[in-house]
Order: C-alpha cells, then sequence, then structure tokens
C-alpha cells in the first residue's frame, strides 16, 4: 500500500473460513467531509439553475407578471453560488490548517518522475489493462490531477466568471464589480464571458460523472472504501485471503 507515512490500525476479523485484514486509516477530517457534501449540493444546484438560465426555463401558463419562475430560479442560482464561493475559500484555509490530504487537490506534485509513473499505471488499472491496483490513504495520482485541472481551477474560473456576471445587475459600485470587473478587460463583450461560464457548466458535469464512477468503481475493484470515507472519514483496505 502507497504512502507508508500514517498510522495503519490492523484488525482480523473471522467470516466463516475466511480471515479478513482490514487496515483503517482516518483520513478526511471533518471540515472537509461537511465542504464535500455542502459543495456537491451547491454545484448541483448552480447546474440545475445555470442550465436553465443558459437555455430556456419551462413555459408557464398565464401573464409573465403572475409567475416568478425565472426570479426564483435565479435567486437559487445566485445563493449557491454564493455558498460555492464561501466554501471554497474556507476549502483553501483548510488546507493550510487540515491534515497533508487537505492540501491535494490545491497541490499537485508534477515535478516528481514517481507522480507520472504512478499516472500511468492509473491510466492502465482504469482501462482494464493492469489487474492489480495500487492502494493510497488519500486520492491516487489520476485523480489529484482530474480535481485538480478539471474541479479546483473551473470551479476558480466559474466564481470569478460568475461574480463578475452579477456586477452586471449589480452595478459598477458594487463589490462584484470592483474585485471581479476586470473579467470584461479580457472579454469586452458580455456574451463571451457567459459562453465561457455556460462552458465551465459542463466541464464540471462531466467530472462529476466520472467522480462518481471512480468513487464506486474504485470501492469495489480496488477493495478500499471510498464513498463510505467521506462519511466517516476512514478508510479501510480490504484484503480477503483463504484461511
Amino acid at each position: 500500500m502507497t504512502d507508508t507515512t500514517h498510522r495503519l490500525t490492523a484488525a482480523d476479523v473471522v467470516k466463516g473460513d475466511r480471515v479478513v485484514e482490514r487496515d483503517v486509516v482516518y483520513v478526511y477530517e471533518a471540515p472537509v467531509r461537511l465542504w464535500h457534501w455542502v459543495n456537491a449540493f451547491a454545484i448541483l444546484v448552480l447546474g440545475v439553475t445555470g442550465y436553465f438560465i443558459g437555455a430556456a426555463v419551462p413555459t408557464m401558463p398565464g401573464e409573465a407578471s403572475d409567475n416568478f419562475l425565472f426570479g426564483y430560479i435565479r435567486f437559487a442560482h445566485f445563493s449557491a453560488g454564493y455558498i460555492l464561493a464561501v466554501g471554497f475559500l474556507l476549502r483553501i484555509y483548510w488546507a493550510f490548517a487540515g491534515n497533508p490530504h487537505a492540501k491535494q487537490i490545491f497541490i499537485v506534485p508534477v515535478w516528481r518522475k514517481s507522480f507520472w509513473q504512478e499516472v500511468v499505471h492509473e491510466v492502465l488499472w482504469y482501462a482494464f489493462i493492469v489487474k492489480k491496483p495500487k492502494k493510497y490513504v488519500g486520492h491516487n495520482p489520476l485523480a489529484q490531477l482530474a480535481m485538480f485541472f478539471m474541479y479546483t481551477l473551473t470551479t476558480a474560473f466559474m466564481i470569478v466568471t460568475g461574480f463578475a456576471l452579477y456586477s452586471e445587475g449589480a452595478g459598477i459600485d458594487s463589490w462584484q464589480h470592483k474585485v471581479f470587473g476586470w473579467v470584461f478587460a479580457i472579454w469586452p463583450n458580455s456574451q463571451d464571458v457567459h459562453t465561457w461560464h455556460h462552458l465551465g457548466l459542463w466541464v464540471l458535469v462531466v467530472f462529476a460523472i466520472i467522480h462518481i464512477y471512480a468513487a464506486i468503481r474504485e470501492d469495489i475493484m480496488s477493495r478500499q472504501s471510498i464513498i463510505s470515507s467521506m462519511i466517516s472519514g476512514e478508510r479501510e483496505f480490504r484484503d480477503d485471503r483463504q484461511d
């Protein structure tokens, strides 16, 4: 098992004619787990409402003045956006205050040759070419790459462009425009910012699909807890052997 710098507590559990070795490591601290689920909910709300804002809202009967559907959609989108942004800032803080695993989505050791060798191994493992997985206490190298480029950078981009677009309605005297108005110096056409912001949504959608698939796959095939570890904080490494 890779990463031997963390203490492992082993327990042997007898099940019938098998002895199941259990190595359990405390990986994800409570603030990280809370942020993960709140962040997932915020992205879900942002994705659904953002799609309707970018495409079209459902047809409503009667006069437009009698309905406030689009207003509710925009309110939900903006509220979730604030939750995402505040959570992201707190997550950056915890990268410094938390344990070493809290830094993994922000710092990727691309300067290490061994890192890229392990990335290749993970690619082969996910492609069903390599039959034996490597086990990591934290994220595996391929997951680190995906999270950094598809989640961390994309989320930062979405926060910046999102508040820039919000500043158009808030006005040039708003703090949103003072902090994020520089975005329009890069894309003077507001529609370009809308387009890039909308494309960022689909990057996060693709990431979410890959993330969920990989978590379920690893939980089953690599004999280590992935999904439950984001609830309990503990990663369990299971290794069945015949007695």
